[in-house]
């Protein structure tokens, strides 16, 4: 079993940034691949940023390559994203995942087993 728990949400305007953070508690962090997702109202949940247990690989989505870094820090179980140059349509609940199954990290969210409540980014203009 996996805990997640995602902090650091808030309003930010156009162009600014937020660090979210998600702890994670149960197996422990450095075992499993982790996932940042994004829902805005009326659309699907998509893919953010995701990073190998080691922190050796990562990938991102197209819409925030080169504003948004995600990082781990597996002796303090947590998971980080910092988003910069923030943008309107950034605005959603992110959500972080754990995807505990072998193979490298995918933007597939039904490999991701164990999510998060959320938390809440608006980005005004």
């Amino acid at each position: 079993q996996v805990q997640l728990v995602e902090s650091g949400g808030g309003l930010v305007q156009a162009g600014g940034s937020l660090r979210l953070s998600c702890a994670a508690s149960g197996r422990t962090v450095s075992s499993y691949k982790t996932g940042w997702f994004r829902q805005a109202p009326g659309k699907e949940r998509e893919f953010v940023a995701g990073i190998s247990w080691s922190g050796g690989s990562t990938r991102y989505a197209d819409s925030v390559k080169g504003r948004f870094t995600i990082s781990r820090d597996n002796a303090k179980d947590s998971v980080y994203l910092q988003m910069n140059s923030l943008k309107p349509e950034d605005t959603a609940v992110y959500y972080c995942a754990a995807d505990v199954t072998v193979g490298v990290v995918t933007p597939n969210l039904g490999r991701y087993a164990y999510w998060g409540q959320g938390t809440q980014v608006t980005v005004s203009s």
